[in-house]
């Protein structure tokens, strides 16, 4: 068994994902520190109106910082890359910024650049922590001077550049700023300095891109259209849904939009003034693509650009959590309306407003945590969006069997509209969405028990790595077992339908404990572990080879026992024929040649994120 990356002479791989769970570990409150450090931040961006909740104080989860802010999964570069000089950082246990809760939010603050920076990334932290029950690791393995190499690195001022982008190379989000347009819209000066820093919604976008890269490091090979537009979709959702957290936001929504959810710009719109600044007539993106009542919404796979297509989704969504809002929320209406379901012309009461803000607001929760939680349900390489779908499915069924108010039918309703079918299924029911446990039974994965498992005190912090190769090697060695290579997407090396130089080694790339809490207070606890085998692809009339991966997601319930596997199998020839015609197609800007094979281009994110990448309606905020 290898217990690194060469393998030579091993049976199976260990990959360095397995290391790097151990990385990136926050902060552990200690019973005499607060819960919380306030601190201010721009709800959306600086052009919007205090009226409608541009400030507000946000609740960090307390950790001792040192000046920059540098926290221990977060650290802020204080470096202007466009005018190479450095801002003094922002110290936020200075008492003068203490007594304030932080700096006042301002544009022209770089310290307050610093504050937003680190407050909003840490929200999203949170909320990923909270919703898989443990501690997130980083997708890269940075070389830092800090001699802590696994935090975030959060650039405000990287360059004088429209774009904002995660650069896993080097461990870090680097914000663009910018003179807006001479045509600007909103509140916005012409020809004034934008700091995509400053845009909540970009921030959010951006640290989830870091954030779902750590869950699956896979996610970012373009093997199909796809993958990347989820990426993007996932992202915006996260940002979405975060604005509903934001109490005076939210009630000029509701107020603004008289409890019409997907008439509430506020709450829909995405990065509204990048938009406003960069010639597009609106916001980047929006949640919603139905304007008219009378009008479909807009059909999946119509769109091969990642944003494009990924706006479908993320469309998708949305209109499942309309429904249910609207669900939930009928009730109140007819109290409120005697019984007629009509409100009135004019303003909605206070206290309706006021029911439907802490409505919303919960929903949104939930939604986001069941998105969040859905990653570990989902395969490992080559997502599609219909896989995302049954991986909603999956786990929100084993949490909320009953499901009183018909969530998952919301969310199969909504995607149907748009024509987004999850393949190899016979039909939309729930139960035949719902993952599979392999066909022909494995045994219980004694070592892997839960009472046999390693943790430094609570489950959610990850074990050390002596810990969590042992889990790897007993794992790698039930996949390996001549009789279960199919069952878990995998194919010997000197299996007669490969060439043996072609196909690799089976390779745990992570394994990682998830915690979950129901609605009714039921906690359920899993394994969640990723196999993945790479295959090399020769190339054919004319064009170069490629790579092109399969495995499986394996969940493991407490007792060792394989609840499910989620394939897809490294000699699916339907499949690698879907990616060599996007490799060659629409996807081929992805793939650079570099010494006679196709590989996916460096810095890919920055492309995708790019004012000139091809698409108008994409930027900074990259959906």
């Amino acid at each position: 068994m290898a217990t690194d990356s060469a393998g030579v002479g091993s049976a199976f791989l260990i990959g360095p994902g397995v290391a790097r769970a151990v990385q990136g570990r926050p902060y552990e409150r200690t019973a005499h520190d607060p819960l919380y450090r306030p601190l201010k931040i721009f709800t959306q961006d600086p052009a919007l109106s205090r009226l409608e909740g541009s400030e507000v104080l946000v609740h960090v989860p307390y950790e001792p910082v040192e000046p920059g802010p540098n926290g221990a999964v977060f650290t802020v570069d204080h470096g202007d890359g466009w005018h190479n000089l450095q801002y003094r950082r922002v110290n936020l246990d200075d008492p003068a910024v203490l007594i304030r809760n932080g700096r006042t939010p301002s544009p022209s603050d770089p310290q307050f650049h610093q504050q937003m920076m680190y407050a909003v990334s840490s929200l999203v932290y949170t909320a990923f922590r909270s919703a898989l029950g443990r501690h997130i690791a980083w997708g890269f393995t940075a070389h830092d001077t800090d001699a802590q190499p696994t935090r975030l690195r959060l650039r405000p001022h990287a360059s004088n550049d429209r774009n904002a982008y995660y650069d896993k190379q080097h461990g870090a989000i680097c914000f663009g700023y910018f003179r807006a347009d001479a045509e600007v819209t909103g509140r916005n000066l012409p020809g004034g300095f934008i700091f995509t820093c400053l845009s909540h919604d970009i921030i959010v976008h951006e640290v989830t891109h870091a954030l779902l890269d750590g869950l699956r490091a896979q996610f970012d090979f373009p093997s199909g259209p796809d993958v990347l537009a989820f990426h993007e979709a996932f992202a915006d959702l996260v940002a979405i849904f975060q604005h509903f957290s934001y109490k005076d936001v939210l009630q000029a929504a509701i107020r603004q939009s008289r409890g019409r959810l997907e008439k509430a710009a506020l709450l829909t719109d995405l990065a509204r003034q990048f938009g406003h600044t960069t010639g597009a007539p609106g916001p980047l993106r929006s949640a919603i693509d139905i304007t008219d009542d009378t009008q479909p919404p807009q059909y999946y796979g119509k769109a091969t650009e990642p944003h494009a297509r990924g706006s479908v989704l993320v469309s998708a969504v949305f209109e499942a959590f309309v429904t249910i809002f609207k669900r939930k929320t009928a009730r109140y209406v007819r109290l409120a309306t005697h019984g007629s379901g009509e409100l009135p012309s004019g303003e909605l009461s206070p206290d309706l407003q006021q029911v439907l803000a802490e409505e919303a607001s919960q929903l949104a929760r939930q939604f986001l945590t069941m998105c969040i939680r859905a990653i570990d349900y989902c395969p490992p390489v080559d997502l599609e969006f219909g896989e995302f779908l049954r991986a909603v499915i999956t786990i929100d069924a084993d949490l909320v069997p009953e499901d009183p108010w018909c969530y998952r039918e919301a969310w199969v309703d909504a995607f149907r509209r748009r024509r987004i079918y999850p393949r190899d299924v016979f039909s939309l029911s729930e139960d035949a969405l719902l993952w599979r446990c392999p066909e022909r039974p494995i045994a219980e994965i004694t070592e892997l028990n839960f009472a046999a498992l390693k943790f430094q005190g609570d489950p959610a912090w990850p074990a050390g790595v002596d810990e969590l190769q042992r889990q790897a090697g007993v794992l790698g060695r039930v996949i390996t077992q001549p009789e279960n290579y199919a069952a878990f997407g995998l194919v010997r090396p000197d299996d007669p339908r490969s060439d043996s130089a072609e196909v690799g080694l089976p390779c745990v790339q992570s394994i990682r404990s998830s915690r979950r809490v129901g609605p009714d207070g039921q906690v359920v606890f899993d394994l969640v572990a990723e196999v993945t085998q790479h295959r090399r692809v020769r190339g054919s009339r004319g064009s170069l080879g490629f790579d092109y991966y399969g495995g499986s997601t394996i969940i493991l319930g407490p007792q060792g026992n394989i609840r499910y596997v989620i394939t897809k199998n490294v000699m699916n020839e339907q499949r690698l024929a879907r990616q060599r015609e996007f490799v060659q197609g629409a996807g081929r800007r992805f793939w650079e040649d570099r010494l006679g094979i196709r590989v996916p281009i460096a810095q890919l994110f920055r492309l995708l994120h790019s004012s000139d990448s091809g698409d108008v309606t994409q930027g900074s905020t990259s959906r």
